[in-house]
């Protein structure tokens, strides 16, 4: 009578999630978002939320959680219940946080479903307006001599500033003195100020501000020049032919998520990648939406576990950990 009673209640159960999937969503979604607002991260989350918000049927919530290299907003989505009204959207840093990280509360491979891959962003080295060296070629000597002299920003541990700055350090055997900001706005806004030398960060948030001669571009990350930002040479181009990076974006939903809500996100997103207005949008903000077969849950874990392996021995090798 147990056994029968047991049964009856578990079909019961799992009637109601399947009705619960099918009738997804009936409520906002929030979007969570690891860094502060008006960051890189924060662009690519709004630019997609809208369209995907129409093609969904409900609103989607942008919601900031900076702090810890983006390892609180990580921890809240991976504690959330999995019923797909609370996504994360993340960069690179989700496959280099492992690493970073000594106590990580979560494991980005088991604690999360990969929904899709949104955009890959370059990468652009800018200084300070008045910093003397006008090429990176000029510049690449003047950080040698002076070591750590030049001060460079970065949002914090664990973001793509940080990121780059690390690789770019490395390539060029030479310490910098890093200071690290709550998020990429405050790190900018002291760029544009004049309290700090140099960064490198992504062209969602710096292509403005290049255009608006509010910073000094150096160089693009990328083996080919970009659209946006013809003049700006890659750092291949300035004597850096191994100094190629750029920071991709992808949806999680909390592990234990049905598959067919996962699916749906991703087709909303796949549909929000198409839409023109978005195309121009990053077009604009020198990067473009992923494919149609990147925006899928199978080509973002694979993107995932690959860059895991990728980025472990190069932090390994730089000996920069977080607690």
């Amino acid at each position: 009578m147990k056994t029968t009673t047991w049964l009856g209640a578990s079909l019961i159960v799992l009637a109601a999630g399947s009705a619960s999937a099918q009738d997804y969503p009936t409520q906002p979604i929030t979007m969570v978002v690891p860094f502060a607002a008006g960051g890189p991260t924060d662009t690519v989350a709004r630019l997609i939320a809208e369209p995907m918000s129409r093609e969904l049927g409900q609103q989607i919530v942008v919601q900031n959680v900076a702090g810890a290299g983006g390892t609180l907003a990580g921890t809240q989505v991976a504690n959330a219940e999995p019923d797909g009204y609370k996504i994360l959207i993340h960069h690179i840093g989700m496959s280099t946080a492992p690493t970073l990280y000594r106590n990580l509360p979560y494991d980005p491979t088991t604690d999360f479903l990969p929904i899709g891959l949104v955009t890959d962003v370059p990468m652009t080295v800018i200084g300070r307006k008045d910093l003397a060296p006008t090429t990176m070629a000029e510049l690449i000597p003047v950080i040698k001599e002076q070591g750590d002299q030049l001060t460079y920003a970065n949002a914090g541990i664990g973001a793509a500033s940080h990121l780059c700055g690390l690789l770019l350090m490395t390539a060029l055997d030479t310490q910098m003195t890093t200071v690290p900001y709550q998020g990429t706005g405050p790190a900018m806004t002291d760029l544009i100020g004049g309290q700090v030398d140099l960064m490198c960060d992504q062209t969602t948030n710096t292509t403005g501000q290049i255009k608006g001669g509010e910073v000094k571009a150096y160089a693009v990350t990328t083996k080919e020049r970009l659209d946006a930002l013809p003049d700006v040479p890659t750092t291949a181009e300035s004597g850096l032919p191994d100094f190629e990076v750029s920071v991709w974006h992808g949806l999680y939903a909390p592990e234990g998520t049905s598959t067919e809500i996962v699916e749906q996100v991703s087709a909303a997103l796949q549909k929000a990648l198409a839409d023109e207005t978005v195309i121009a949008r990053f077009g604009d903000l020198g990067t473009a939406p992923s494919s149609q077969e990147e925006a899928t849950p199978a080509a973002h874990a694979e993107r995932l576990t690959s860059q895991i392996e990728l980025w472990r021995p190069i932090i390994e090798q730089a000996g920069v950990y977080a607690d």
